[in-house]
């Protein structure tokens, strides 16, 4: 199956210099997801609510595609501080409560717009 870039509802193709989800041979890649919601920087109230943002931003662009959270197959989380680790890990439990998707969670010093924590996936049809 060759590669296919869905039309995503009020995004144009052209107006990011990257594809917020490619499908190829079965699998759904999204791009990274930070907690900010639509049209703003990252929500307040701490790596709590970025996460819950971060993971609501995940599952409205699964569920554009036809998926949801239990098709998620891999995931990479980066957080820039581990102290906040385990906050994070309480709300992501929260979206996948059960036979969770592989996870690498890397440390890291700076995130766009600041956000204190990201996540890209990838999901299998």
């Amino acid at each position: 199956m060759p590669k296919t870039v869905p039309q995503l509802p009020g995004v144009e193709p052209s107006s990011l210099p990257f594809s917020k989800v490619v499908e190829a041979n079965g699998f759904v890649f999204l791009a990274g997801q930070i907690g900010d919601a639509p049209g703003s920087g990252p929500v307040s109230g701490g790596i709590e609510a970025e996460t819950r943002q971060m993971l609501e931003n995940v599952g409205s662009l699964l569920r554009a595609v036809g998926l949801d959270y239990s098709d998620v197959v891999k995931a990479t989380v980066y957080i820039t501080d581990f102290d906040e680790f385990q906050a994070m890990n309480a709300v992501y439990r929260e979206y996948f409560p059960a036979d969770p998707p592989t996870r690498a969670t890397v440390g890291v010093t700076r995130l766009a717009l600041d956000a204190k924590v990201e996540i890209e996936v990838i999901a299998t049809r």
